[in-house]
């Protein structure tokens, strides 16, 4: 039994470890053929190419900056319906919400990645104890 249990608990961490990392680099790929890059007047990262989670959330808060520029402080659904801004304040939104989505993909890659690590560790640890005790 504690053989299956290290082999599956092996196996299911090195899935989850190549996956994360395949989910990381392609997020980051997506995001790089885009060829966004982070507004000038961003409070940080200016002038980077958004293909990551830190550039991706300060583009995303400098178009919040800009979007509530445009619409003198208010949110989409602050404005009247007639309102010409609330174009902008919705794609604004549209685009944040994106921005975002792909700065959570980015954290759900990292952590397959360390729960695999960990699997994979858990794995090794019942493989080492089962050798020394002579019950593998």
């Amino acid at each position: 039994m504690r053989r299956t249990a290290y082999i599956a608990s092996t196996a299911i961490g090195v899935l989850l470890i190549v996956s994360g990392v395949g989910t990381y680099v392609l997020v980051s790929n997506t995001l790089a053929e885009e060829n966004i890059t982070v507004a000038d007047d961003a409070s940080c990262l200016a002038g980077d190419e958004v293909n990551g989670p830190l550039s991706a959330y300060c583009e995303a808060q400098i178009i919040d900056d800009h979007a509530l520029e445009a619409t003198g402080g208010l949110t989409y659904a602050e404005l009247d319906r007639e309102d010409p801004a609330r174009d902008t304040a919705m794609r604004a939104s549209f685009l944040r919400a994106s921005l975002f989505t792909s700065v959570v993909a980015f954290g759900v890659a990292g952590m397959a990645i360390l729960i695999g690590i960990l699997f994979v560790l858990i794995g090794m640890g019942m493989r080492d104890v089962g050798e020394k005790t002579g019950t593998l």
